[in-house]
């Protein structure tokens, strides 16, 4: 995986091949960044990370000046690789060991930017799951973002806070807007 863009434009980062992960591609990571452009200046934003793996988004975003990050995932060599290449970089992103929805479901904070990469092969229930936790729980900053990267055959169009979806190849992102983003219409 590499970094697209900021401070570590081109940087190649190489996780073990042990990590039980699938890192969002280079090509659907560039285009995400290019749709985000256009909805939010990351400079300085507080951003979460769920389903971390190997913490590829999370080093993108602090490339491109967030200014803080937490990543969350359930395996420890995950957030050991995470951890080790975050001080590496000098990137400010706090690591949690954690299973996602139990972390979800007593978390308090404000994040401009959630961004979830659930393994593929959940039930479509579990990935609506997310979204239902970072609502009841008003995880989203005024017009932030909720974003939940899952494969083609999963469709969250139905959650009531559901935006947009963009489709690259197999992949898919699904958006949904912050508490205060519908009131603007």
């Amino acid at each position: 995986m590499r970094i697209i863009s900021g401070t570590h434009k081109g940087r190649r980062i190489m996780a073990p091949k042990n990590l039980p992960v699938r890192p969002t591609t280079d090509m659907s990571k560039e285009a995400l960044f290019n749709i985000l452009r256009h909805k939010i200046h990351i400079q300085d934003i507080n951003m979460l990370e769920l389903f971390a793996g190997s913490g590829n988004m999370s080093y993108e975003f602090c490339s491109r000046g967030a200014g803080s990050v937490i990543a969350i995932d359930q395996h420890y060599p995950c957030i050991a690789f995470i951890k080790k290449t975050a001080e590496e970089l000098d990137f400010p992103i706090d690591t949690i060991k954690a299973d996602v929805f139990k972390f979800l479901e007593k978390h308090k904070g404000k994040y401009d930017i959630i961004f979830a990469d659930p393994p593929y092969a959940l039930e479509e229930e579990e990935f609506l799951q997310i979204p239902n936790y970072v609502y009841a729980n008003e995880l989203l900053a005024e017009d932030g973002l909720l974003i939940i990267e899952h494969s083609k055959h999963t469709s969250l169009a139905m959650h009531e806070h559901f935006d947009n979806e963009r489709r690259y190849g197999g992949t898919v992102f699904s958006f949904f807007e912050g508490p205060n983003s519908e009131e603007e219409e």
